[in-house]
C-alpha cells in the first residue's frame, strides 16, 4: 500500500517520505476544521499533509499539533483551548458519518454528480469528472 502511496505522490509531485508508522490523525482533522473557520484550512492542511506524509510527523501529538497551527498563522493559545475542549469533535463524528453514507473509505475523495474518484488524482482526471458531470 505505502509503495502504491508513493508512487502516486511521485507521479503527482506531492512530498511522500518513507513511512515507519501510521498514525491517528483524529485531532488534526477537528483542529482542521478549527482552522478551516479561521480561514486558514488550506494552508493548515497543506502543512499537515507535509508533516504527516513526508516528514512522519505523529499527528496525534498535542505538541506537533500546536506547531502545526503556528506554523499554519494560527493562534497557539486558541489551538490548544480547541484541542483540550474537543469542540470539534461533533462536526469530525457528523463527516465520518456523511462519508460512511457517502460510500467514502479513503481521502482524498473527489465527488461530483454521480461520479468518484478516490486517491490523489491528476488535473486530467479531476477535468474528465467535471466534464462528465457538466456535459461540456
Amino acid at each position: 500500500m505505502v509503495e502504491g502511496l508513493s508512487q502516486t505522490a511521485k507521479e503527482l509531485g506531492l512530498p511522500f517520505g518513507p513511512r515507519k508508522k501510521t498514525y491517528n490523525s483524529r485531532l488534526a482533522q477537528e483542529l482542521g476544521l478549527w482552522a478551516e473557520d479561521k480561514g486558514k484550512g488550506d494552508t493548515f492542511h497543506t502543512i499537515a499533509f507535509k508533516a504527516y506524509f513526508a516528514d512522519g510527523q505523529n499527528l496525534a501529538k498535542r505538541s506537533v499539533l500546536q506547531q502545526l497551527a503556528r506554523n499554519a498563522g494560527l493562534p497557539e493559545d486558541e489551538a490548544t483551548q480547541i484541542l483540550d475542549t474537543r469542540s470539534y469533535a461533533d462536526r469530525v463524528d457528523k463527516d465520518w458519518a456523511d462519508s460512511k453514507l457517502y460510500g467514502i473509505t479513503a481521502v482524498p475523495t473527489f465527488v461530483m454528480g454521480q461520479h468518484k474518484l478516490v486517491g490523489a488524482q491528476s488535473y486530467e482526471n479531476l477535468a474528465k469528472m467535471v466534464t462528465l458531470n457538466t456535459g461540456s
